[in-house]
């Protein structure tokens, strides 16, 4: 049977979407929409109408990285030991980093602006701020540690290049292990610097 006008849409609407995933995390969040448009074989006029802006488009292609981002923020509340729990997130954040440099980009900056990931995004991090409170509480993190430095372990962990995504993803692991062990409460070392606030990173 052929398909209808609808269904035709729908599809070209999720090969749009599979393309951006795919193109983001490869490449970040500077791709032309003309470029997602080409490799997902539609013209323009057809990524505009699924996809006014760029900003929507990305909210969109991120929207389920998004709620597995909350879902191991959640899993590391959820462990009775809130250091382990810490450790978790920071495991989980970095290597989700090294496979997907799109949807980090879009997390740890001011992009895209659309108001359910920014709730979504605030959520997340309102939640890891608590999970720090607990680590502190029970004398496992450091107590100069403040949630802009979770922004700046995106941020540094970004910075890593390797020849391919699974040496990527194991550089990203031992980047995390050696922050974990600069975190550690005992032996913490002389105090940090004073924080820095950084852009987009304000959580009470």
């Amino acid at each position: 049977m052929p398909h209808s006008p609808r269904s035709d849409a729908r599809d070209n609407r999720e090969r749009i979407l599979a393309v951006a995933r795919t193109t983001f995390a490869e490449r970040g969040l500077d791709v032309a929409m003309r470029e997602i448009a080409r490799r997902a074989g539609v013209g323009p006029a057809t990524l505009y109408r699924h996809f006014p802006t760029k900003e929507v488009l990305v909210t969109e292609a991120f929207r389920e990285r998004m709620t597995a981002c909350t879902a191991v923020v959640d899993e590391g509340l959820a462990d009775p030991d809130p250091w382990r729990g810490f450790r978790l997130v920071i495991e989980a954040v970095c290597e989700m980093r090294a496979r997907d440099r799109g949807f980090t980009a879009a997390f740890a900056s001011a992009y895209p602006r659309a108001i359910d990931f920014t709730a979504d995004r605030e959520r997340a991090l309102g939640k890891a701020a608590e999970l720090a409170r607990r680590a502190k509480a029970v004398g496992k993190l450091r107590p100069d540690f403040v949630l802009d430095d979770l922004i700046m372990v995106l941020m540094a962990n970004g910075g890593i290049r390797t020849a391919s995504p699974a040496a990527a993803v194991a550089a990203s692991r031992r980047f995390a292990a050696l922050l974990i062990q600069g975190m550690r409460a005992d032996p913490a070392g002389p105090p940090l610097p004073p924080p820095v606030r950084l852009p987009q990173a304000v959580v009470t």
